[in-house]
Formats: structure tokens, C-alpha cells, sequence
């Protein structure tokens, strides 16, 4: 051992045998506690010829770099929102579809994001501290739906994102499942449909800049600790985006008196610049327009199911490719002639999406609000006679185009109905797939379970009962 000395501090190296192979240790006393243990130490580790691992610094800067990646947790998980156990089962991978597969699985919700986790609740925390990464699912412009349609199973709602995911989340506890779907629903409301919108960067950079003052203090020393030529680098960056800053004002500006000076949505379609849709308009002002009480769309998709689709095993349960059903329903709304017999819709899933889609897009369903409670007390009635009565006095006393719409569609579900032994499609499964899209209440609160077992019950007595209630109307 060798020791030298000066007036400050005194140095001890010890050989590196003593130590062990390798390995150099230092240590630094002050001169002034020559017999105090609690000096600091260093020590410098020899991994290669030339290289030394340098010890870890104890400047205040950094000491609180690691304080904050300590005692501040990860954004992700300042904004949780909800967590627990769900059936979950993906269904299609950017447009692809894919079996459908249950699992159970941990689903954490934040305020952006869904994280699915095959393992148990501790395996799943413990992956989060280890940086394991789940699968996600981006909420940003996702669309969320009930989808009793695509599972035998009860309490079944769909997720489907911009890049075409889907995913079905289910759970046989009523209150359970509908408290996700609300919290989920509310998350995506949240958000702007553009997941690369700048208000929802700038509401993340604000919550980062909360977190910690001290961690905005560290960016300005290093600032001022960088290089000259780094500096005026920087600068010119920081000067470049506020000029992007001000463009963008600018442009903001000019779309802002833009759209207060541009003409109503009456004014572009008397001019004929905007055409009438048929997916989203109220059934009676499609039916004013073509001078009927049936759409025409309507009866082009039946009449396509009935010729080649009958048989086909899932009809009306099983969903059509989404990307689709969307080119249809533009060229129906674009008043294009339509020709379902085209090579382009030969998957007649995607014809009975489209169906689906148009009753479900409806601002007030087949059968309108102010008769929902009617129909609802009629179903609950215990004499059958009586139930199938009511509901056949209620249904001559809705508006033609609603009337006329029903007979055709629920006639056309009698044929799906006597073809069951080919396609599956018992009148209960008809029910539950048809039941929530044409049967709903204004204002869906807490009785929403409740009015999914009515919704359904309605549709089936509709439907076996069909020639009794339809029958004594003239065609």
C-alpha cells in the first residue's frame, strides 16, 4: 500500500490482489476527520483494457433525477382510471378478422388508453414496475357499442379503434359491465377524435409540467450548461417553433371567420351542393323522399339476403368486413347506383351489416320513443292473448313509414326464422341481434339491463307471432 499526502486530503490505493482481480479502490479523507468512518468512498470497476465505469455522481442535479424517477410514478399510472377482470376477445387486427377466442383478462383503463394483461392482478403490477408492455389499445377516435349480435353471451360490448382493431369485453354481472362501458365511453368522449390532435399534446405536457418543478429546473441548468454553438442551436429551434406556434394561430384564425361565414347545411342542399343522406336521416324524411313508406335500400338488402343468403350459416350474427360495409354505405348516401348482386358485395354479411348499420343510425329507432314504455308494459302482461293484443293495436297506431318498415322487416326475419335448421338463427338469436336496434329508450340511465331482456322479448313475440299481428293489415 502506498499513501500520499497533502494538505487537504490523503489518498490510499490498495493493491489490486487485496481486492481482487480487477478492481482498484480509492478512498478520500478529509484531513479534518482523519479518524471519522463515515468518509466517502469510490470505486472504479476495470471491465476492459482502457475502460472504467465511472462512479455513479453525486451532483445535485442528477441525485434528483433519480429522486423523481423514484418518488414521481409514471404517467400511465397517474391516470388510471379503472381496473379489474373482464372476458375479453379480439375479433379483427387492423380490418383482418380473427376467431373469436375468450379470455379473462386484467384490463387497466387510463385517460388515452386500454392495457389488456393475460396474468393475475400482482403478476400484471409487477410487469408494469419491470416495464413489461401489455397490449394496448388507443382511444383516441375508438367507437364503442353494445354488440349483442356478436356472442351467444349477455353483456357483450364492442371497442373498435381507428386502425381497425376490435375487441369484445363481456362480463355476466350486470352493474360490473356497465359501470366499464359508461367509464369507457366517458374516456373516449373525452378525447379528440385525431389521436395526433395538438390540445391533447398540450393537456399532456401540462400534467408533465405539475408533476414536478424541480424536473423543469434540471432542463434549464442543462440548457445552461451545453456549449455555446449548442445554445444558439437550441435557440434557433425554440425560435423556429414559436414561428410554427404563430402560423398555426394564424390558420386557426382564418378557419375560425371561415366557418362562422360559411352557408347552412339547408342552404348547401337546396343549392344541390350537398346531397341527402339515407344512413342518419329520420326514416320518415327518406320515406317523404322517395315517395314511400318503405326505404329503398331496405328492400334492395332483403331482397339480396333472401335470394342467396337464407341458408348461409349465421345470418345477421355473424359481421361483415367494417371497411366494407362503410364504401356501401358511401355510395348509398352518394345516391350511386347501387347493384348488390356486384362482385364487391358478394359477402352477404357485409349486405346485412349494412341493413343493420342503417336501422341502428337512425336518430330515433323503428320503433319511436314515445311508444318504448308502451311497448315494454304490453310485454310485461301475463295472459299471452292479452300481451299479443296490445302490441298488435300498438303497432297499427304508429306512423306508416314505421308500420310499413316493421311488417316488411320482421316478415323477412320469419323466412331467416323457417330456414333455422340451415343458418342457425333460432327466433331467440333473431331477438337479440335485432331486439337493442330497433327497440330503445331516449334515455338510457340505471334500467338499461332491464330493457335489454324486454328489448329482446319484444322482437321474438314480433316474430312468432308475426301472421297474428301483421296478418289482418292489407299489403
Amino acid at each position: 500500500m502506498q499513501k500520499s499526502t497533502n494538505s487537504d486530503t490523503s489518498v490510499e490505493t490498495l493493491h489490486p490482489t487485496r481486492q481482487g482481480a480487477g478492481a482498484v479502490q480509492m478512498r478520500i479523507k478529509n484531513a479534518n476527520s482523519h479518524h471519522s468512518r463515515l468518509s466517502q468512498s469510490k470505486s472504479m470497476i476495470l471491465t476492459d483494457v482502457g475502460k472504467v465505469t465511472e462512479p455513479v455522481s453525486r451532483h445535485r442535479r442528477n441525485h434528483s433525477q433519480h429522486v423523481l424517477k423514484d418518488v414521481i410514478p409514471p404517467l400511465e399510472q397517474l391516470m388510471v382510471e379503472k381496473e379489474g377482470y373482464l372476458q375479453k376477445a379480439k375479433i379483427a387486427d387492423g380490418g383482418k378478422k380473427l376467431r373469436k377466442n375468450w379470455s379473462t383478462s386484467w384490463i387497466v383503463l387510463s385517460s388515452r388508453k386500454i392495457e389488456f394483461y393475460k396474468e393475475s392482478k400482482q403478476q400484471a403490477l409487477s410487469n408494469m414496475k419491470t416495464g413489461h408492455k401489455p397490449e394496448s389499445v388507443d382511444l383516441c377516435g375508438a367507437y364503442i357499442e353494445w354488440a349483442k349480435e356478436k356472442s351467444s353471451r349477455k353483456n357483450v360490448f364492442q371497442i373498435t379503434t381507428v386502425s381497425g382493431n376490435e375487441f369484445l369485453l363481456q362480463s355476466d354481472i350486470d352493474f360490473i359491465i356497465l359501470d366499464w362501458f359508461n367509464a369507457i365511453k366517458n374516456a373516449i368522449d373525452r378525447l379528440p377524435k385525431d389521436p395526433s390532435s395538438p390540445s391533447r399534446n398540450l393537456e399532456l405536457f401540462k400534467i408533465q409540467r405539475s408533476s414536478s418543478t424541480e424536473l423543469l429546473s434540471h432542463y434549464d441548468s442543462d440548457i445552461k450548461e451545453q456549449k455555446p454553438e449548442n445554445r444558439k442551436s437550441l435557440m434557433f429551434r425554440l425560435h423556429h417553433s414559436a414561428s410554427d406556434t404563430s402560423d398555426k394561430n394564424r390558420v386557426k384564425s382564418r378557419l375560425k371567420k371561415f366557418i362562422t361565414r360559411r352557408p347552412s347545411l339547408k342552404t348547401l342542399q337546396e343549392k344541390g351542393l350537398i346531397k341527402d343522406q339515407i344512413f342518419g336521416s329520420h326514416l320518415h324524411t327518406v320515406c317523404e323522399r322517395e315517395n314511400s313508406t318503405v326505404p329503398r335500400f331496405v328492400k334492395q338488402c332483403i331482397e339480396a339476403v333472401e335470394k342467396r343468403g337464407l341458408d348461409v350459416d349465421g345470418i345477421y350474427r355473424v359481421s361483415g368486413n367494417l371497411a366494407t360495409i362503410q364504401k356501401l354505405r358511401f355510395i348509398v348516401n352518394q345516391e350511386e347506383k347501387l347493384n348488390l348482386d356486384d362482385s364487391q358485395w358478394e359477402d352477404i354479411h357485409v349486405v346485412t351489416g349494412a341493413l343493420k348499420m342503417f336501422f341502428r343510425e337512425l336518430p330515433e329507432p323503428l320503433f319511436p320513443y314515445s311508444f318504448f314504455e308502451r311497448f315494454v308494459e304490453a310485454i310485461k302482461k301475463q295472459d299471452n292473448n292479452t300481451r299479443i293484443e296490445t302490441i298488435k293495436s300498438l303497432v297499427q297506431k304508429l306512423p306508416p313509414p314505421n308500420r310499413d318498415t316493421m311488417k316488411v322487416l320482421f316478415g323477412h326475419l320469419t323466412k331467416i326464422v323457417a330456414k333455422a335448421s340451415k343458418n342457425l338463427m333460432s327466433t331467440q338469436s333473431l331477438g337479440i341481434v335485432f331486439g337493442p336496434t330497433l327497440l330503445r329508450a331516449e334515455n338510457e340511465t340505471g334500467n338499461m339491463a332491464v330493457h335489454m331482456v324486454y328489448q329482446n322479448q319484444i322482437a321474438e313475440l314480433m316474430l312468432s307471432e308475426y301472421s297474428e299481428i301483421f296478418g289482418s293489415e292489407e299489403d
